[in-house]
């Protein structure tokens, strides 16, 4: 187990999975690009899994399959990075501090959650351990290739997240079983000794690598500690921080917490209070991750507000709309058109919640969330505009291969681990 741990980053970012792909044109749409604005009566090529054309008058090469989508809306496909799809477990409620688990390996590429969130257009999702331990498990980062291999979901060469989690959850969780954390301050304790405890791991392994990068003989290493390897990953910059908290206090607190261990938060997730201090998170540069309208279901949710989001918006903060959920994620457009319902930010601005702006929080941006030449063939096709409370998903394609195709009502599968 010592040995596949160490070898974990290095596995997954040069895993070359058998990934199956198709050259493919969608003709005579509307083509929402998010980031170039809307292309009537347009089409997009992709090749090898890349887009290689977006625009009118496109002369698509010869022998490309193509699809009319005329009177139909193309847009990136949908991202949702905060999801617990393909996931059977998702807490080691086990202990506060558990950082050694990594999610893949628990990852189900045949769970139904994953085929029916394809449904919605999805095609990108960061599926997530849960909010019971302060310092929870290492997240992943997949595209949504049901029943294929493990290897072929993972995205390679994506720095991942580890899962924080402040509040209600950890401190009820381990207060009821009559220890430390039961309280905020508890909270704050764990997390800050479990780090203060790696910089000290790391500094050991620092010494021990120089000494024996000069040449000193009879050198006996620190012993390996795979909660604390994981947690130096975090110091060297190899993993991030997504941090589940709601109060505005917390937001505070885990923004000062990561300057104080400089260490990369990227996105905040829940978040109900966000915009009382929306200047200190565009500040950071950290990514609200949340809802437009759930709120009041716990202590903490009380002042959830959906015009939040107009204030946080005028505030700089990029804002992602999430799921928290192993079923809600095929609803991600609708909750992005409730933003129109409660604010004045603009359609495109919405889009970007389920798109572009939740690439960037996985520091994907310069791969999906936009429909751009050179970026990975990643598309939703909606019958009607994908804000249209009457509108639903056609088709869902992923690097040119069409995984959700509702006129067959099925999900295409080569292959597969089951």
């Amino acid at each position: 187990m010592g040995r596949r741990f160490i070898v974990i980053l290095a596995t997954i970012a040069v895993m070359a999975p058998c990934v199956w792909t198709q050259d493919l044109a969608l003709k005579g749409g509307t083509i929402l690009t998010i980031t170039d604005g809307t292309i009537k009566n347009g089409t997009v090529v992709i090749q090898n899994g890349k887009i290689t054309a977006v625009g009118k008058d496109i002369k698509i090469p010869r022998g490309i399959k193509v699809i009319d989508v005329t009177g139909k809306y193309i847009m990136p496909g949908v991202i949702d990075s905060h999801s617990h799809i393909g996931l059977t477990d998702i807490n080691e409620a086990t202990d506060p501090v558990t950082p050694q688990i990594w999610m893949w390996e628990a990852l189900e590429p045949g769970a139904d959650s994953i085929r029916k969130t394809l449904a919605g257009g999805v095609t990108t999702v960061k599926t997530m351990h849960g909010s019971a331990n302060v310092i929870g498990g290492v997240n992943v980062t997949i595209k949504l290739r049901y029943d294929r291999m493990v290897e072929e979901l993972i995205i390679p060469g994506v720095r991942q997240q580890l899962k924080m989690a402040l509040g209600e959850n950890p401190k009820r969780l381990y207060g009821s079983k009559g220890r430390s954390p039961s309280t905020r301050m508890g909270n704050a304790y764990v997390a800050r000794k479990a780090f203060i405890e790696a910089k000290e791991y790391k500094a050991k392994w620092d010494k021990y690598n120089k000494d024996k990068a000069s040449g000193k003989k009879d050198l006996t290493p620190p012993k390996k500690d795979l909660r604390m390897e994981t947690l130096k990953m975090v110091l060297e910059k190899k993993l991030s921080i997504d941090c589940h908290a709601y109060r505005a206090d917390e937001i505070v607190w885990i923004i000062n917490f990561c300057k104080e261990f400089d260490i990369d938060l990227m996105q905040l997730s829940h978040c109900i209070d966000g915009y009382k201090v929306a200047d200190i998170m565009a500040e950071a540069g950290i990514f609200y991750g949340g809802w437009v309208d759930w709120w009041g279901f716990k202590e903490e949710a009380y002042d959830g507000c959906p015009y939040g989001m107009q204030i946080m918006h005028d505030a700089g903060v990029k804002i992602v709309i999430n799921s928290d959920s192993p079923v809600e994620g095929r609803y991600l457009f609708r909750m992005a058109a409730k933003v129109l319902k409660y604010t004045d930010i603009p359609e495109n601005e919405a889009l970007k919640m389920i798109t572009l702006n939740p690439a960037q929080s996985l520091e994907l941006g310069d791969r999906i969330g936009s429909l751009e030449k050179g970026k990975d063939g990643d598309i939703a096709v909606f019958d009607k505009h994908p804000l249209d409370t009457t509108t639903k998903c056609l088709m869902t394609i992923i690097e040119g291969e069409i995984f959700f195709d509702y006129t067959k009502e099925s999900i295409t599968a080569k292959g597969g681990s089951r």
